[in-house]
């Protein structure tokens, strides 16, 4: 029998992300589609390929060796859009961009459209994930490129240093901290920290800091988007380190203020991803040079970078 492409990629996806919503969200399609997908395909296979009843998505033994083949039988279809890409040039093409979430909401964007503006015709995709997440998907050739926030360490995939962002603590202007001419580091401690979940590069940058500096919070409060963290924090819910220019707009409107923290000044090196012996498309090639260059236009000074 015949493997039913449509539901094997519905298949890889939900095991991949390890999640039938995020393979929903991945796929555009309903919840419902995938799981409808997949019970198809189980019937068609007459094997069952995920574990029924343990609250989370886990492969049996034959969803595993399906999904090895799988993942080889996508990874050669990229490629092989990848090679015809480069044989058309940036007539046309596709790129799909992967960044870790503060990298994808405020950096990335002014990018894209000024690429686009350049290359109408590419097609251009942008997922946003955490560090990790964005590492594993470069892996699995999901995307073309990687950006993240943090230094991670797994094998087979390099780190490229790509430009400093600068982090700043944000607070509610209501907040004890915001009216406070003099503010050191060891003030921060006193008060409840909002911070991003664990395999954040920005949660993974901030503990750093905090660290070095002996800066051991009164209490944590865990938030799942620097989106999210500023309008916590906005709320009067605790203080926040988070990307400068992602704090742009509230702190223009009023809504947060940034605590100058004497002592206290913190960069952060932002990364490309790439895997060790696999080569760019045409498109991808092109844009990592527009970000290279886009980087060395960028002037900062920073007194503590990790």
């Amino acid at each position: 029998m015949a493997l039913n492409l449509h539901l094997l990629r519905i298949f890889a996806t939900a095991a991949r992300y390890a999640s039938f919503s995020r393979a929903a969200e991945a796929l555009l399609i309903s919840q419902s589609a995938v799981s409808k997908g997949v019970r198809e395909f189980e019937r068609q296979l007459g094997m069952q390929l995920f574990e029924r009843g343990t609250g989370k998505v886990v492969l049996t033994e034959a969803g595993e060796i399906l999904l090895r083949h799988a993942d080889l039988l996508f990874a050669a279809e990229r490629g092989a859009e990848a090679e015809l890409q480069s044989l058309r040039g940036l007539a046309q093409g596709r790129l799909h961009v992967g960044a870790s979430t503060t990298i994808a909401t405020y950096i990335l964007p002014p990018l894209l459209g000024a690429f686009h503006e350049a290359h109408p015709a590419i097609h251009l995709r942008l997922t946003s994930a955490n560090t990790r997440d964005v590492a594993n998907l470069l892996i699995a050739k999901a995307i073309d490129l990687a950006f993240i926030e943090g230094p991670i360490d797994i094998p087979g995939l390099t780190l490229i240093p790509w430009r400093l962002d600068e982090l700043v603590v944000v607070a509610a202007p209501s907040h004890p901290l915001a009216a406070t001419r003099y503010v050191t580091p060891a003030d921060l401690a006193r008060y409840r920290h909002i911070i991003r979940e664990p395999g954040s590069g920005t949660r993974e940058v901030t503990e750093a800091a905090l660290r070095d500096h002996g800066i051991v919070p009164a209490e944590i409060m865990e938030v799942g988007s620097t989106e999210a963290i500023m309008h916590c924090a906005a709320a009067g819910l605790g203080i926040a380190i988070v990307s400068k220019a992602a704090a742009a707009d509230k702190t223009a409107l009023g809504t947060l203020r940034i605590v100058q923290v004497t002592g206290l000044t913190i960069g952060r090196s932002l990364y490309r991803l790439a895997v060790a012996g696999r080569s760019l498309s045409a498109a991808a090639l092109t844009f990592d040079a527009f970000a290279e260059r886009e980087a060395l236009l960028q002037k900062s000074q920073f007194d503590y970078v990790i």
